[in-house]
């Protein structure tokens, strides 16, 4: 979360105590960045979003750390003991005391937006809080805001990079909620993340904060089309029209494309179309799985930066004539193409390198059931030794 705002303040030129930075060319000419942040009377800006926590260390590093003027103290929640790794304490216990004290305060930044779209919700389903508060808050969200749209990025446990023993569990049972109350669950799992880290941009022990910043610029993608105007824009509620056949099928794969470390920026810049391939290898997904085993339902690609429809036809067109690259047969499959004429940002001192261009894929394709299957296996195997 931290790490997307800091990409967010970046992109709109918002310094870290909520001024606007009066060098920033952008200022005045864009005023799409208000559906992410609001204005307070005395001219900052603070971010339309609510961090929750059942325990206080990683709140407490947000509250203390280069960006603590920019949220209302309000809107950084924690309790005093943490879900211990248990789904049912995040869900029931510990987890039942916090949620409403969450509500209010969405409630509080809900109305104060004129038209509220729908909800964007970041947790990880490893971990007793992300997967059992996780699951009561969208419970509770589908309960008071019905028919609003929830965007979900959920990072799944990872096969060789895990933290506790029951993480099968814990994703298993929130799973159901993301099934049944989020309308897109875009799919990110660490280790697939770790492997870009190292791979793509020659960081041998990459951090959390490494993950993290990649992660913004995934999701800084998605929602560049909400924040900015652009020649073909992407609504959040066009996401679910376009990419989800079925309701119950709606758990996306993501990828990025150029990731590009600083000391390999290449003097050319990358074509729309070798962008565009790149985004479709398996080393680029988020999750762990190979796309070229499974088949796509649809695909939502977004453009930032240099781009001009014409490539882009040429790309897509390219692409389909691929044979590695199978569609469905049973329905329509098309390419969602968004362009946006605002270059990615970068953070000073981060790992990727600055480019002219770049794309951003959430597809829908069946190869996600093998992060399902990993899961369920491993869930199997411990529920047969009653873990």
């Amino acid at each position: 979360g931290n790490a997307c705002w800091e990409l967010f303040c970046l992109e709109h030129g918002i310094r870290p105590d909520g001024t606007v930075d009066p060098a920033n060319p952008a200022l005045g000419r864009d005023s799409a960045f208000s559906t992410f942040f609001q204005e307070s009377g005395r001219g900052k800006y603070t971010p339309r979003a609510v961090f929750v926590d059942l325990e206080p260390t990683v709140i407490d590093e947000i509250r203390n750390g280069a960006y603590k003027n920019l949220y209302h103290p309000e809107q950084l929640i924690n309790s005093n003991e943490d879900a211990a790794n248990n789904y049912a304490r995040g869900h029931y216990t510990v987890g039942k005391d916090i949620v409403d004290k969450t509500l209010d305060r969405i409630r509080r930044i809900a109305d104060n937006c004129q038209g509220l779209q729908g909800f964007m919700i970041f947790n990880s389903v490893g971990g007793g809080t992300g997967s059992g508060l996780g699951s009561l808050l969208l419970e509770r969200l589908s309960v008071e805001y019905g028919k609003k749209s929830k965007l979900a990025f959920t990072v799944y446990p990872s096969p060789q990079v895990s933290t506790a023993v029951v993480e099968p569990y814990n994703s298993v049972l929130s799973t159901h909620a993301l099934l049944e109350h989020t309308d897109v669950a875009v799919m990110l799992d660490n280790e697939a993340i770790y492997d870009i880290c190292k791979n793509s941009l020659n960081i041998q022990r990459p951090s959390y904060s490494n993950l993290n910043r990649l992660i913004a610029q995934v999701i800084s993608s998605i929602t560049a089309s909400l924040r900015f105007d652009g020649a073909l824009n992407v609504d959040i509620n066009e996401f679910q029209t376009n990419l989800v056949p079925y309701p119950r099928i709606h758990f996306m794969l993501s990828s990025y494309a150029p990731i590009v470390s600083t000391q390999k920026a290449y003097h050319e810049s990358m074509s729309v179309n070798e962008i565009t391939t790149a985004a479709f290898e398996p080393s680029a997904m988020m999750a762990k799985c190979d796309p070229r085993l499974g088949k796509y339902m649809a695909c939502c690609l977004m453009y930032r930066g240099d781009v001009v429809p014409k490539d882009v036809n040429a790309a897509v067109q390219s692409i389909k004539s691929k044979k590695t690259i199978q569609f469905v047969d049973w329905c329509p499959t098309g390419f969602k193409c968004g362009i946006n004429g605002q270059a990615p940002a970068n953070v000073p001192g981060g790992d990727l390198a600055e480019v002219q261009r770049a794309v951003c894929m959430i597809s829908n394709s069946t190869a996600i059931a093998e992060v399902f299957s990993r899961i369920d296996h491993k869930f199997d195997l411990m529920y047969a030794k009653r873990a």
